[in-house]
């Protein structure tokens, strides 16, 4: 890799730290390239990517800006997995993890603060932004259908007593 190439590099990390809601920091020693695979198809469904990276060039990228503090993250065989969702990656590294003892989940970095194992775990146990607006959707139209309900109520029961009113003087 010459310098210009270097130089890309750098420039592509400094936008991908920028925009990823988290990235997830870890190490691949000995898993296949089926198993590296099998990471990047999960991670792609759920709308984050993997990225094997050269630790210089991240350290590079990250000096001088507030991200800097998780520069000791990146020793020896490092991918780091990212998405806009900040639960998303976090949720399928921690998942794969347990599946396969060889990829290791070192931290992470959600927006500007570090986060150690622990806190990548715990991120990872929180719904994610779908799950959530769906969550915020139903209590919001739980109130609705019930005021629906108690104001249809008396209409439907004046409705019932002028139905008796009017089969009675039918019979």
């Amino acid at each position: 890799m010459d310098r210009a190439q270097k130089a890309e590099t750098v420039e592509a990390l400094k936008g991908l730290f920028a925009q990823a809601g988290v990235v997830v920091v870890g190490h691949y020693s000995g898993l296949t390239v089926a198993d590296m695979t099998v990471l990047r198809n999960r991670l792609r469904k759920e709308g984050g990517a993997l990225k094997v990276v050269k630790n210089r060039l991240v350290q590079r990228a990250i000096d001088g800006t507030a991200k800097s503090a998780a520069a000791s993250l990146f020793t020896g065989p490092t991918a780091i997995a990212y998405s806009q969702d900040p639960i998303a990656a976090a949720k399928v590294a921690v998942a794969y993890a347990k599946e396969k003892e060889q990829f290791v989940v070192l931290g992470g970095l959600f927006g500007d603060q570090l986060l150690d194992k622990q806190g990548v775990t715990a991120l990872a146990t929180l719904p994610s932004l779908d799950e959530l607006r769906g969550k915020i959707i139903g209590l919001v139209q739980a109130p609705a259908t019930k005021i629906a309900g108690v104001l249809a109520a008396p209409g439907g029961q004046l409705a019932r007593v002028i139905n008796a009113y009017a089969t009675k003087d039918a019979a």
